[in-house]
């Protein structure tokens, strides 16, 4: 499991922590990816599409041998899993995954644009991510801070309580 691996992750449907909880095991349960960190969980009001329940939003760093199309499979994959429909652009979800950074590569496709090309534009996105990944710390603090929306949830304790490490 050679490659890193950054992703964000929100809900905004029903129980919006459990689906969380459940993207982030059934990530963990893929035989070629370990999430090796997680970031506390933020509450967020909707960005885009404003008439809907507000999100919860955090982010994972994994380790994987997956190449990016296929870690896109398997987002999409747990997407489908979990629940989604997309009806809506930026609507309700009950699982949204998308792909902030894979190692310190820049892809370009009609499916898959890495990094994440509005990752910047947002803090409901820079703050989960800034906790979990020292290079985009500095870009996540000259963002701006004072951005409405976007508060603590559940802060995250020195103990990853979504993953289960095997010991």
């Amino acid at each position: 499991m050679n490659n890193i691996a950054y992703i964000a992750l929100g809900s905004n449907i029903g129980d919006r922590e459990t689906y969380l909880r459940q993207a982030v095991a059934l990530l963990h349960q893929h035989d070629a990816v370990t999430v090796t960190k997680v970031s506390s969980i933020y509450e967020t009001d909707p960005v885009g599409y404003e008439d809907q329940d507000e999100f919860l939003n955090m982010a994972v760093e994994i380790k994987t041998s997956l190449n990016p199309f296929e870690l896109l499979e398997l987002t999409q994959h747990i997407e489908n899993e979990l629940g989604r429909t997309r009806e809506v652009r930026w609507g309700p979800r009950t699982a949204d995954l998308d792909i902030l950074l894979f190692n310190r590569e820049n892809i370009e496709t009609e499916q898959l644009i890495v990094p994440h090309p509005r990752m910047y534009e947002r803090l409901f996105v820079l703050a989960p991510l800034a906790e979990i990944c020292p290079q985009v710390e500095k870009e996540a603090t000259s963002a701006e801070t004072d951005q409405e929306g976007v508060r603590v949830w559940k802060q995250k304790s020195g103990v990853d309580e979504f993953v289960h490490s095997e010991s």
